[in-house]
């Protein structure tokens, strides 16, 4: 079983920065890719940025240039850098990841972004 763990939310005002974390139970080896993907109320999760094991990121278009998706080995931990955060961004944010076909969800993070 892997387990998940996201932290970092928080409040912030539009234009500010956060940085969300998310701590595995394994090897960050282990995971064909990780993501981070956001859910508002009313909509549905979406994906905000990936990371493949061989280091190949992805991003959703509304959040390139802003967000960063990174990785730390050493502490297996994924990180997610947001930059000049707008209201729109205001979600709760989960940390996944996949093992061949399992599919593994973080308990979420709530960030909301003031105007």
């Amino acid at each position: 079983q892997v387990q998940l763990v996201e932290s970092g939310g928080g409040l912030v005002q539009a234009g500010g920065s956060l940085r969300l974390s998310c701590a595995t139970s394994r090897s960050i080896f282990s995971f064909n890719v990780m993501g981070w993907y956001r859910q508002a109320p009313g909509n549905q999760r979406e994906l905000v940025a990936s990371i493949t094991s061989g280091g190949t990121t992805n991003y959703a278009d509304s959040v390139k240039g802003r967000f960063t998706i990174s990785r730390d080995n050493a502490k297996n931990t994924m990180y997610l850098q947001m930059n000049s955060l707008k209201p729109e961004d205001t979600a709760v944010y989960y940390c996944n990841s996949k093992i061949g076909w399992d599919v593994y969800w973080g308990q979420g993070t709530q960030v909301t972004v003031s105007s």
